[in-house]
């Protein structure tokens, strides 16, 4: 079994790291260089920094975060925000990150996931959907705009979508769970990896230690996602990790 990843999501507004459910009520978490190199030192796989506020006249900021990011980081991250075309996502790539999410865009123009990959491989393009159940309670859908605006378009057929496209990975975040601490959204992750083969991280109400096992054992999620549990220190990632690893699954220690 490949080791299971536990990474760290840094919602950043205006240089800040924020967190808040559904987006709202947003509450400061710090910088996000100085949070990046605390979860670097306490063993993160990876990092996700995603600027929930950007904007063309502010991509300055988050490529500047990026640049520190990566001088001072050893682990792979990601960013997203905003990236709408191949020059946007080449401009994160400078800085130094190694991947970079993709989400409104991609529902607008799918053809950008296809345009990514061929520019910089499909490990370096991820995905992020985020899905909310349907009105009529069959099924999920994609939305956009940090959960506000539904789409319609069916959650699974765009993540199989997004695979054909080039994607390397899929962030799937649940509207109906982010936030409130009530655990990973596992119908919906488990319909999302029953028709996907590329790695998705499960993203969305961690809530507890025991959520993040669950995502991996009962929906197959190669990658377990969390913001303000590790942010406001309810949980380590040591913790996580031990008992993710209690339960019989595969993480990395930091040597």
């Amino acid at each position: 079994m490949l080791a299971k990843r536990v990474i760290p999501c840094l919602d950043v507004k205006d240089g800040r790291v924020v967190k808040g459910i559904n987006f709202i009520n947003l509450r400061d978490a710090g910088d996000p260089v100085e949070q990046a190199q605390i979860y670097d030192a306490e063993g993160a796989d990876e990092l996700i920094f995603l600027d929930i506020t950007a904007s063309h006249e502010k991509r300055g900021l988050i490529l500047d975060i990026a640049r520190r990011v990566a001088e001072t980081v050893y682990i792979p991250f990601t960013v997203g925000g905003g990236i709408r075309t191949v020059d946007d996502m080449h401009a994160i790539i400078s800085t130094g990150a190694d991947k970079v999410s993709l989400n409104t865009a991609a529902v607008r123009r799918p053809e950008v996931i296809t345009e990514g990959a061929k520019a910089f491989g499909s490990q370096a393009v991820v995905v992020a959907i985020d899905a909310r159940k349907r009105l009529d309670a069959l099924g999920w859908e994609i939305t956009t705009h940090g959960g506000r605006q539904r789409t319609g378009i069916d959650a699974i057929a765009w993540a199989k979508e997004c695979q054909e496209r080039g994607a390397g990975e899929i962030m799937l975040n649940s509207m109906d769970a982010d936030g409130t601490k009530a655990g990973f959204d596992i119908p919906l992750t488990k319909a999302i990896t029953d028709v996907v083969t590329i790695p998705v991280i499960a993203s969305g109400g961690a809530g507890a230690k025991e959520h993040f096992a669950e995502a991996v054992l009962e929906a197959n999620a190669s990658a377990v996602l969390a913001a303000s549990l590790f942010h406001f220190r309810e949980l380590s990632l040591r913790e996580v990790k031990d008992y993710m690893a209690s339960q019989g699954i595969v993480v990395r220690y930091k040597k």
